[in-house]
């Protein structure tokens, strides 16, 4: 993990696309200004961490089969 010090109004650089700067220390707290293409999504890690899990979830539903779709296998019985 790459530790770098800033202090307010100073930004780090991402690639060529992504800045990010300290807004505001308040305590414990850093304010994190983020500037990025629309097509780089950013979230904050339990955010993203949720949606891996959705994503998860969905692939998995997806991949077992729907049994309430499928019609009775079995025989028809007339009385």
């Amino acid at each position: 993990m790459l530790v770098l010090s800033r202090q307010k109004d100073e930004s780090i650089m991402i690639g060529d696309d992504v800045e990010i700067t300290i807004v505001d220390v308040r305590g414990d707290k850093v304010r994190l200004g983020i500037n990025a293409p629309r097509n780089v999504e950013v979230h904050r890690k339990e955010i993203y961490l949720l949606i891996q899990k959705e994503k998860a979830q969905q692939q998995q539903q997806n991949k077992s089969p729907d049994n309430s779709s499928k019609a009775d296998p079995s025989p028809v019985k007339n009385s």
